[in-house]
């Protein structure tokens, strides 16, 4: 009788699946958002406080859209990044300011659901070349923006005559909120250059409930030699949390630290109950190394759902 280990929904497993554990994946970005802003103590005073500058901030908030961009357009390094350097691509331009009104409705909505979260990770793989135009934009203009957006909100504070007391109290909660937004943007875009970086794809294919979860080509995970099936499971479930939450179930693995006086305990992840992974068609639970089985380059990773 193999000894068991609890998982997070505290059913067991036994240790010889432990053969399929995957470590190291990326936060959940739903998980992740809900915790961040949590730890910046983003409260319903915040909000409060905010909600109190919003008018003014939505007054200006075409004049905005449209300055982002005139200015992006203006500085030669932002323009290369767009291909904006000799001429404006309108059909472009129209996307981006669409975009980024949706993405202003929402802040000024102060939205904090889940689903907002999940939205902000996209944005940051969009930012990282997984977008529709596959356009890489680099992290510190990301980082940048977000400074130059919150000093933008100050101005139209000011300029609406808003007195101080009101001020500072909603500066101090965009600034939280903005903080925790950037936060989740770096994890799509952490995400996707992961996905990225290797010598081979090796390709991923999903069957029954996740066909309709996830988009219809999958990108591929890019791995080194001597990557295995578990590289390709970490990186395919951190780029595809919508995955994650299907397939795999949260494990607590104790770890021994030698220059530490306990251990501590770290999640990991196993497929759920009858979720099935194969590798060129076998099933990697019953391979010998499981998924520390070496990938090659073109090889499939099949993920099938249970009843198949």
């Amino acid at each position: 009788m193999f000894p068991k280990v609890q998982t997070k929904a505290g059913a067991s497993v036994t240790m010889d699946e432990t053969k399929m554990w995957i470590h190291n994946l990326l936060p959940d970005p739903a998980q992740e958002w809900k915790h961040l802003l949590q730890f910046a103590l983003f409260t319903q005073a915040d909000k409060q406080a905010m909600s109190e500058t919003v008018e003014a901030l939505f007054r200006r908030g075409p004049e905005l859209v449209v300055g982002v961009y005139d200015y992006l357009r203006s500085v030669p390094e932002t323009a290369a990044v767009l291909g904006w350097e000799t001429e404006i691509d309108e059909e472009h331009l129209e996307e981006r300011r669409r975009f980024f009104t949706i993405w202003l409705a929402r802040t000024l909505g102060m939205d904090t659901s889940e689903e907002f979260g999940d939205y902000l990770f996209y944005a940051g793989k969009a930012h990282a070349g997984h977008g529709p135009r596959q356009i890489h934009v680099p992290p510190a203009y990301v980082r940048a923006s977000i400074g130059l957006i919150l000093a933008n909100f100050a101005r139209f504070m000011y300029e609406a005559g808003l007195p101080g007391e009101k001020v500072a109290p909603a500066m101090a909660g965009w600034s939280k909120y903005l903080s925790v937004q950037l936060h989740m943007m770096e994890l799509g875009y952490e995400a996707a250059r992961r996905m990225d970086e290797g010598k081979f794809p090796v390709t991923v294919r999903v069957y029954g409930v996740l066909r309709p979860k996830l988009p219809s080509a999958l990108r591929p995970a890019w791995v080194h030699p001597g990557d295995t099936v578990e590289t390709v499971l970490r990186k395919f479930f951190s780029y595809y949390p919508e995955a994650r939450r299907e397939v795999l179930d949260v494990v607590w693995e104790a770890e021994e630290k030698p220059d530490s006086l306990w251990m501590d305990v770290v999640p990991v992840y196993v497929p759920k109950m009858g979720w099935r992974i194969l590798l060129n068609g076998r099933e990697v639970a019953y391979l010998e190394q499981g998924v520390q089985t070496p990938v090659k380059e073109g090889d499939t990773v099949d993920i099938f759902p249970p009843g198949r």
